[in-house]
């Protein structure tokens, strides 16, 4: 119910805003690297101490003019993230999850020297597609759900399909309009599946940065 409510939310928003464009819209793509990593607690309670992982984002964006310099840029990507998770004495162990993500970027555009400053802040949505857990030779494909037991939650990986936060961007768009942009994510729902036989204590979110390259046509 939640995530049908703020994708109903993010689509009226669009819509009104699109709604009164100064323009016509523009269509680019966008390709790069996430550093990611996920923040909170385990089920007991403790702080999760996870490391940054690589990642990778890559697909499509729009850009709707609705004022001089202003722009919304909605867009669809494919985007991996997780975390890695040091543990002593032996392999880390990797946490990686893909997302299909939509953000929906307000943007500031103005002209500075032959381009133009990009100046953005929006939210996001993401729904998990896939994800697994490796370490060394051994892997576990990870269970998509917002309950489960606790014998379950002990034989494989869990989490939540849905996640949502807020976008931050700042780049700079060249006169042949390529252009290149530092990404920040800060998640805002928690992705880790609910023990519901067990105290559990766990919240878990996806934070993360990283820098990209697009293309406007």
């Amino acid at each position: 119910m939640k995530s049908k409510v703020l994708m109903l939310a993010l689509a009226t928003t669009v819509f009104a805003l699109t709604s009164k464009a100064q323009g016509k819209a523009s269509f680019g793509i966008r390709a790069g690297i996430n550093f990611q990593n996920i923040n909170g607690d385990d089920p007991n309670g403790n702080e999760l101490d996870y490391n940054l992982k690589t990642g990778f984002h890559i697909g499509v964006t729009a850009e709707v003019p609705v004022a001089p310099e202003f722009y919304v840029q909605p867009g669809l990507l494919f985007s991996t993230k997780g975390a890695k998770d040091k543990i002593p004495n032996a392999d880390d162990r990797k946490i990686n999850i893909s997302y299909l993500e939509i953000p929906i970027n307000f943007l500031y555009k103005p002209t500075l020297g032959t381009g133009k400053l990009l100046l953005g802040v929006g939210p996001y949505l993401a729904f998990a597609v896939g994800g697994k857990t490796k370490q060394g030779s051994n892997s576990d494909d990870f269970e998509f759900d917002n309950k489960t037991t606790l014998a379950k939650y002990v034989q494989a990986p869990y989490a939540k399909r849905f996640d949502a936060g807020a976008n931050f961007l700042a780049g700079y768009e060249l006169s042949n309009k390529v252009s290149f942009q530092l990404n920040a994510q800060l998640g805002l729902v928690k992705i880790n599946t609910k023990i519901t036989d067990y105290p559990d204590k766990g919240k878990a979110k996806n934070t993360g940065f990283g820098f990209s390259v697009g293309y406007r046509f």
